[in-house]
């Protein structure tokens, strides 16, 4: 039964600053068999992710001027970006071994970065002190929060507009599959196909198996946190838990939780770039790693493989083409990605 939620949860239209998702056919792509795959891409996206939607919707619901998130990357750019289009501030507290790109962006961007050991202090712990430092500014969630929820559910509604044209049938048989962490991505993903009027295609969440809170949350019916953040190379997934807006949402709206091995998000990295020319970071590449490691949950369907982001450390993707399968082997040579750089 699906939730009754405030009206903080509805999907807005899309702002004309957003751009559409961009729909790719890759014949060389190999899939599992009989299935028909369609990448819906947002790594063209303002910021190079999904995570501009949900954060332009949040700082224009925010009465404040100073703006505090903790994140691994994207939607610390995302949140500086659209900061910056609003004239407010925006600072980001991210873990050390945050993807150097990611951190830079934020900068570029106009934010300020805050790093934190995790291992030391939790990144949340630092955003409330952080928050106690500053007085007035408010703290935006990644994806706990309504109106993030609500700004992703943009990116459902196109592609359940999309499907609409399909009949009841072809629509039952369709999957779409997108990364899974935090939960805004995926809940927002329910919120919009609902929105669109798509409520019977059926969405799986793609988890990294070293990361799998949110597989062992729909197995016990209850939020699962794990004792750390996992050392996976899907860092946008490296979450101890399901948000509670997230798993209010998630836990009737999804058929299921792909756990994808740390081989299948690197090898899902490989396959992207060689058979579909696309540059995806691991944490994108999940929603293909999950067909990858479950072919046979999508065999013979039509599967609409949610892509998320393209924002990867360029030594790091390197390493990963070049056969790293594993956050060591990708961050070998510099230790944490950018020396310092956090989540």
């Amino acid at each position: 039964m699906s939730p009754t939620l405030p009206p903080s949860f509805t999907v807005p239209p899309r702002p004309s600053v957003i751009r559409p998702t961009t729909w790719i056919r890759a014949e060389k792509l190999r899939t599992p068999p009989g299935a028909e795959v369609t990448i819906a891409s947002e790594t063209f996206q303002r910021t190079g992710s999904f995570k501009i939607r949900a954060a332009l919707h949040r700082v224009r619901n925010s009465s404040s001027d100073h703006l505090l998130a903790a994140s691994s990357g994207n939607f610390g750019q995302a949140l500086a970006c659209a900061a910056r289009m609003l004239g407010k501030r925006a600072t980001i507290v991210m873990p050390s071994t945050a993807a150097r790109i990611k951190s830079d962006a934020v900068r570029r961007f106009g934010g300020e970065v805050v790093f934190t050991d995790v291992h030391r202090e939790s990144r949340t712990g630092r955003l409330a002190r952080l928050a106690a430092e500053n007085p007035g500014a408010e703290i935006c969630g990644s994806y706990d929060d309504p109106f993030v929820i609500a700004g992703n559910g943009t990116l459902g509604v196109e592609i359940g507009r999309r499907l609409r044209g399909r009949n009841d049938e072809r629509r039952k048989r369709t999957a779409v599959v997108v990364p899974l962490g935090g939960g805004g991505n995926a809940s927002g993903m329910v919120l919009g196909l609902r929105a669109a009027g798509c409520p019977e295609v059926e969405i799986f969440g793609a988890e990294p198996l070293l990361g799998n809170d949110g597989a062992q949350s729909l197995r016990r019916g209850e939020i699962v946190s794990l004792p750390r953040e996992p050392d996976t190379l899907a860092d946008g997934a490296r979450v101890q838990q399901l948000g509670n807006h997230n798993w209010r949402i998630l836990k009737d709206g999804l058929a299921g939780i792909v756990e994808v091995p740390e081989t299948e998000i690197a090898e899902a990295v490989r396959r992207l770039f060689r058979e579909a020319n696309l540059k995806v970071e691991p944490t994108g590449a999940l929603s293909f790693g999950a067909l990858l490691a479950a072919p046979e949950r999508f065999a013979g369907r039509e599967v609409v493989v949610v892509v998320t982001g393209g924002n990867v450390d360029p030594a790091a993707y390197a390493r990963i083409l070049g056969g790293a399968n594993s956050f060591a082997e990708a961050y070998a040579e510099g230790g944490a990605p950018g020396g310092g750089n956090g989540k």
